[in-house]
C-alpha cells in the first residue's frame, strides 16, 4: 500500500539478554518506535490524537519471525510498511534489518480505540485522508 518508512535504532546493552543478543521482546519495542515515528512523519502525534479526537492506537495482534540475532551496539534499520488501512484498524509489515539483512520480520495489526472507554472507534477522517495520500 505504501513505501516502507525506515527508522534507525541502535542496540544498547539493556536490549540484550544473558547470551548477548537482543531479547526477543525488544524487537517489538523497536517496531513500535518505527510506527510511532512513521505516524509523526505523517504529521500526527499520539498525544495530540488523544487530546483532539479522543482516540488511541493499540496493538491488536502481532506475528513475528526471528531469523538472525542482533547484538549489542548493532546499528539497525526498522521499517514500517502500511499494507492495509480499514476504518478502525491498520496493518503493517515490519522488518528489523542490519546492513540490508532482515533479522526479524513481523506483521502488526493496530486498532483505533476511544481513549475513555477502550472501545473500537473509527480512525479520524483526517488521519485516513493522510494515509490515502501516502498509500
Amino acid at each position: 500500500m505504501s513505501e516502507a518508512f525506515v527508522w534507525p535504532v541502535r542496540v544498547y546493552y539493556e536490549d540484550t539478554d544473558a547470551g548477548g543478543v537482543v531479547y526477543y521482546a525488544n524487537y517489538l519495542k523497536f517496531m513500535e518506535r518505527a510506527r510511532t515515528e512513521w505516524l509523526r512523519a505523517l504529521g500526527f502525534e499520539q498525544d495530540s490524537l488523544r487530546e483532539r479526537w479522543g482516540v488511541i492506537f493499540a496493538v491488536r495482534s502481532v506475528q513475528a519471525d526471528y531469523l538472525k540475532p542482533a547484538r549489542f551496539n548493532d546499528a539497525l534499520q526498522v521499517s514500517a510498511e502500511l499494507v492495509e488501512a480499514r476504518p478502525a484498524s491498520f496493518s503493517f509489515v515490519q522488518r528489523v534489518m542490519r546492513e540490508g539483512v532482515t533479522l526479524c520480520e513481523g506483521r502488526v495489526r493496530i486498532v483505533c480505540l476511544a481513549a475513555d472507554s477502550f472501545r473500537p472507534q473509527a480512525v479520524p477522517e483526517v488521519v485516513l485522508k493522510r494515509l490515502r495520500e501516502v498509500g
